[in-house]
């Protein structure tokens, strides 16, 4: 066997692989929506009976909430020492509200066109049925040209990433010995930009923070109590105006701390990337960088922490005037952390800066903060290497490493509960409206998506 008979195998199968696809996408496995837990676990149980067909031992597991899916292929006497590596994606999507916006049914997969390139139109066509697929249909192509799975593999797939996955930790505390592996690969990412493939080294952990500050006990007339009452909106206004400073760093007592530097190696590879902040901007109608003063749009957006004002109200504000002093004012702050930042303590930290600046009249209440940390990978594993050479191979450009702005926080939880790191490699797009309405998946994306992983394969077979 070759690596190139597998490509070519790939190439040739293209369109039942779509195909299949496609019939998954037909499934409207929304996890959030009560109505559709039967989809659920169709999608599953689909999911798991095209494993078991390849040869994999899969099986649908039971949860508190939606089922997850676990595939095995088991050990290689003819390679007792390869990886043993782990697969993680997720069969569930988001709700398709408005559904008035989408061009056609959302769960009517169909190739179209856009941009003069061919795309696959459908809820979860890029997150993450269409990213899943690429891996499952890697197999499938291994498996027909050499007449066995790779060895040591699991395919883990869940049906809650949509809804919060409630059931995650305790199924993977519960299955630790089962899923735990050398390395796990997690597809829900994208290529860096046209043609070029990525590998998300560092991913930022999340804090949210909801706040209601207090006066009087009631709504007060501003005719009778205004200038001599004070208002709740006005010391929320100086408590989120004080929360950054002149040049664009958060005030809060010890929010930096453990926060690292990123090494003079990284920072140069990310400029040769040749980020452009300024179309980055243009792109949703603005033009200048924000934030801290001293820092690139990439450092902002990948290795700094971040706070930010998700929302305010407060009062009265329907149509005309009702001219009262608010009894209550309210605000939700999320907060991206980096590597070194610890959210109970900066919950902590936070409490106690908000309550330092309360006047006398007025006190503050806090919602349960919900906090998960960031995780940063150890790429000096030699699979980290292997794949962005694999990657390579496949496509235009060479492929980097790069951090990520969101939150994956799967990838934490297999670093906490199973002691591994995650090779975050997936190939959906910006503008693949992930979350929108009229989401879509390039045909490119999903060929070149198998292609690539076989590749992987490849260098794992050899390891």
């Amino acid at each position: 066997m070759t690596l190139d008979a597998v490509l070519a195998r790939v190439d040739t199968d293209l369109d039942a692989a779509m195909e299949r696809l496609m019939a998954l996408l037909r499934v409207p496995s929304i996890s959030t929506d009560p109505a559709y837990d039967a989809d659920v676990a169709r999608a599953a149980q689909i999911l798991a009976e095209d494993l078991s067909g390849m040869g994999f031992d899969a099986t649908v597991r039971e949860t508190t909430g939606h089922p997850m899916v676990v595939a095995h292929s088991g050990p290689d006497a003819e390679a007792p020492d390869a990886p043993r590596v782990l697969f993680y994606g997720h069969y569930d999507v988001q709700p398709v509200d408005p559904l008035e916006l989408w061009h056609r049914d959302p769960f009517d997969p169909a190739i179209e066109e856009q941009n003069g390139k061919k795309v696959i139109r459908a809820r979860g066509a890029s997150d993450d049925k269409g990213q899943l697929m690429t891996f499952v249909e890697a197999c499938r192509a291994w498996k027909a040209e050499t007449g066995k799975l790779p060895p040591n593999l699991t395919i883990f797939l869940e049906g809650e990433e949509e809804s919060g996955s409630p059931s995650l930790v305790p199924f993977m505390e519960a299955h630790a010995d089962e899923l735990k592996a050398d390395l796990a690969f997690i597809c829900d990412t994208g290529l860096f930009a046209e043609g070029v493939p990525a590998i998300v080294t560092q991913l930022r952990g999340m804090m949210k923070e909801e706040l209601t500050i207090k006066g009087a006990d009631i709504d007060l007339h501003s005719g009778m109590f205004g200038g001599v009452a004070m208002n709740p909106i006005r010391v929320l206004s100086d408590v989120l105006s004080a929360l950054h400073d002149e040049n664009g760093r958060v005030t809060v007592p010890g929010f930096y701390d453990g926060v690292p530097e990123i090494s003079d190696a990284l920072r140069d590879s990310w400029e040769a990337l040749n980020f452009d902040a300024e179309a980055f901007l243009g792109a949703v109608g603005l033009s200048h960088p924000a934030g801290e003063k001293d820092r690139t749009a990439l450092e902002m957006i990948w290795s700094r922490p971040t706070a930010e004002v998700n929302g305010i109200w407060g009062g009265y504000t329907g149509a005309g005037f009702k001219t009262v002093l608010p009894s209550e004012a309210h605000a939700k702050i999320s907060f991206r952390l980096v590597a070194g930042q610890d959210p109970a303590r900066l919950h902590e930290n936070f409490v106690d800066w908000v309550q330092a600046q309360m006047p006398e009249d007025c006190t503050v209440s806090f919602a349960p903060a919900i906090g998960s940390a960031a995780s940063q990978m150890d790429t000096s594993h030699p699979i980290f290497e292997m794949t962005r050479q694999a990657l390579s191979a496949e496509w235009p450009e060479e492929a980097a490493y790069i951090g990520c702005g969101g939150s994956i926080p799967v990838a934490g939880h297999f670093k906490e509960i199973l002691g591994m790191d995650s090779v975050l490699a997936g190939f959906g797009k910006d503008d693949d409206a992930i979350h929108s309405p009229n989401e879509k998946y390039d045909v490119e994306s999903f060929h070149r998506g198998i292609r690539s992983w076989v590749r992987v394969l490849g260098g794992l077979a050899r390891a």
